[in-house]
């Protein structure tokens, strides 16, 4: 592995590796805790890597050290379950394999998130560790694999060995051992930011070093589209995918998902009808053309793709909200208003959802519960001026007047909440 700073989850990770391997490396980039002292006390082979602004470069230094016969590779923010050393052990007695692709598991603090590809899932528990977050991520990665030459990492971010495998014509094969990660769960809002940042100056790096990169152009679409929140940029880098990469799904999906936010309703469904045509049909897709009908005015169709999101065992507050708002436009008010209420009752600190519940409730007559709504939302930051106007409005037509004034009059300290 190789760590900076990870003195608070180092030991849990080393923990969960250290009984079935034979040999620890840890390459340091510059830590002023205690790293190094846990790692030690794992009886790891501690030494510092230079960090050089790629994490492949860190991560290629490690592995130049390796003597064993399998490389695994952890970060400080993952571990093994109690099952993943004997699964190992075992897979690597195959021959004929050198590298194993397997799950990771991202946990999350809102069943609502998504990452890259993937929506949430209801965690099931199979971790102690995990048992405060309510859901995770799946995504594949590459974590065990022959220490064979030519074999090594390529890419500043997202850095991965599975080109070097296939340009090596090296055979690999998918294993079950779950590596679980805890970092999107247990980071700080401006650890999580800091870490972002990174990424995103990394991906401009990795773009520049090669401009016909499929997948690096998703990366940057991703980052521009989830961190900055910036889709018609995020649109310009998974066009470019598309162009270098037609069969790419994922390109498609996203390239859609940003013309549904720039409101290009027909543009976007082209999109995700083509990612639909290259069997990429998940709770992700399902979600992104429920919101392109609904924004249509197309309630039916969007309810009708919400309601696939429950079907794939995937469903979350955002997407049980929003089929709650279609059932309300189409005038089954009780069930909609009850669904959304829930959603808000299951992830309390999810703002979009107060949104769309004082929505619903205006739309259905209760301006009681939209006031109520409203003014709960102002609670919770990230807000806009149109938050603590609707809140002001909403108490006014209560004729709660003087709540109504003092929202107006505390619109700076609400704002700076936000």
């Amino acid at each position: 592995m190789i760590v900076k700073d990870g003195a608070p989850v180092l030991a849990r990770c080393l923990r969960s590796a250290a009984p079935f391997v034979d040999r620890i490396l840890v390459g340091d980039t510059g830590s002023v805790d205690e790293s190094a002292a846990i790692a030690q006390m794992f009886g790891a082979e501690v030494f510092a890597v230079p960090w050089e602004e790629d994490f492949s470069r860190a991560r290629n230094q490690v592995l130049s050290r390796g003597r064993c016969d399998w490389v695994l590779v952890l970060d400080a923010d993952e571990m093994l379950d109690a099952s993943g050393g004997a699964q190992i052990r075992k897979l690597i007695e195959a021959p004929e394999i050198f590298a194993y692709h397997n799950p990771r598991w991202n946990y999350m603090r809102d069943a609502s998130m998504r990452l890259a590809f993937q929506a949430a899932r209801p965690n099931p528990f199979v971790l102690e560790e995990s048992r405060r977050y309510p859901a995770y991520v799946p995504l594949p990665t590459t974590r065990l694999f022959r220490n064979y030459p030519g074999v090594y990492y390529e890419g500043c971010v997202h850095e991965t060995v599975t080109r070097r495998l296939a340009a090596r014509g090296l055979a690999t094969a998918r294993a079950d051992f779950i590596v679980h990660h805890f970092g999107h769960a247990e980071d700080t809002d401006a650890e999580r930011k800091k870490k972002n940042d990174l990424y995103h100056a990394l991906g401009e790096k990795k773009l520049q070093g090669d401009a016909n990169d499929a997948q690096a152009y998703i990366e940057m679409g991703l980052a521009e589209l989830e961190n900055a929140r910036r889709p018609d940029a995020a649109l310009a880098h998974f066009e470019r995918a598309c162009k270098l990469s037609p069969q790419s799904a994922v390109a498609w999906l996203f390239a859609g998902a940003c013309l549904v936010r720039l409101i290009n309703l027909p543009e976007a469904l082209e999109r995700l009808d083509r990612a639909a045509s290259l069997g990429l049909r998940n709770a992700v897709f399902y979600q992104t053309l429920g919101d392109a009908h609904f924004h249509a005015g197309r309630y039916g169709e969007a309810l009708t793709a919400y309601a696939q999101v429950a079907a794939l065992g995937e469903a979350s507050p955002l997407s049980e909200a929003k089929l709650g708002a279609c059932e309300v436009h189409l005038g089954l008010l009780a069930e909609g208003i009850g669904r959304m209420k829930q959603a808000v009752s299951d992830a309390p600190n999810f703002g979009e959802l107060y949104d769309m519940l004082a929505a619903g409730a205006l739309l259905g007559g209760d301006v009681e519960l939209a006031a109520q709504t409203a003014d709960a939302r102002l609670s919770l930051g990230n807000l806009t001026e149109f938050h603590v106007q609707l809140a002001a409005v909403l108490q006014a037509q209560l004729r709660e007047h003087e709540k109504a004034q003092r929202i107006e009059a505390d619109r700076d300290e609400v704002a700076a909440l936000s």
